[in-house]
This record gives C-alpha cells, structure tokens and sequence, in this order.
C-alpha cells in the first residue's frame, strides 16, 4: 500500500460522522498526515435556482453550519496535534467530496455511513456508497449501526 500523507475527512456534522471523524484524525496522527476537512452544503434542493443573486435564509443557515461544524473540527484536530486545513463546497454532496479528493491529491478519504439496509440504499441513495464508486484513492468507510 502506498504511504498515506494526506488525508480528507467528510463530514456533515451528523453524529455518525463524528466517529469516522475520530477515527480519521487518530489515523493521521499515528501516519503523520496532514487532513482536510470537508463539508458540502446539500444545494440539490435549489437546482434551477441562482443562489448568488438571491439570499435564501435556509442556504444561508446550512452555509453558517458548515463554518460552526468545521471550526468544531478544527479543534478537535487542535487538540489531537493533527495539521488540519478546512474546506466548505457547495453541490452534490457525494460529487464535492470526490472533487476535494482529486484536487487534494488524497491518499485516503475518511467518511462515515448509517448503515443503510439494502432498501433505504435503493431508495435514498448513500452518499459513502457514491464516493466510494467515484473515488481517485482508496476510502475508509466507518459504519454506525442504528439504533433500535
């Protein structure tokens, strides 16, 4: 396996992404790499729409999240000695996250997943399993499962 010195850690502030985030940043400690964190604001629902010219309260609200849950990030990295740099994209979540990869020049993405049954897949779509298929480097999926 090629050596791993530059990591990207996904996340959308969800708590199944805070243990894919611990994880990624306890496996750039130990390999000395450096991380980037990436946050996509989910834009899908205002395709059509020119979100520079008009101020949408909840496009405005979702980019104001994605600053506190990197910052949160941020900190975490902070406090573990991992070099961190932060990332905020807006789009197709799943598409951002390959894009950041690829212009990162990532050896490894980190992302978590809900663990969804075949159906939900089916259904709603995951976005681990998009990156995983699209991905210029090898992904690191950390599950969850859900809670009954």
């Amino acid at each position: 396996m090629d050596e791993i010195k530059k990591i990207l850690i996904a996340t959308d502030g969800s708590e199944y992404t805070k243990s894919a985030i611990k994880k990624g940043l306890s496996l750039a400690k130990m390999l000395g790499a450096e991380v980037t964190g990436v946050y996509v604001v989910d834009i899908r629902d205002f395709s059509g729409i020119d979100l520079e010219d008009m101020e949408y309260a909840y496009v405005n609200m979702l980019r104001d999240n994605g600053d506190e849950i990197l910052e949160e990030l941020r900190d975490e990295a902070d406090k573990m000695g991992v070099r961190i740099r932060t990332v905020k994209r807006e789009g197709i979540p799943a598409d951002e996250i390959v894009k950041a990869a690829e212009e990162d020049d990532a050896d490894l993405i980190v992302i978590g997943s809900f663990g969804q049954s075949a159906l939900e897949k089916l259904l709603l779509g995951s976005v681990a399993e998009k990156v995983i298929r699209h991905a210029p480097c090898p992904v690191l999926v950390v599950r969850n499962k859900r809670r009954r």
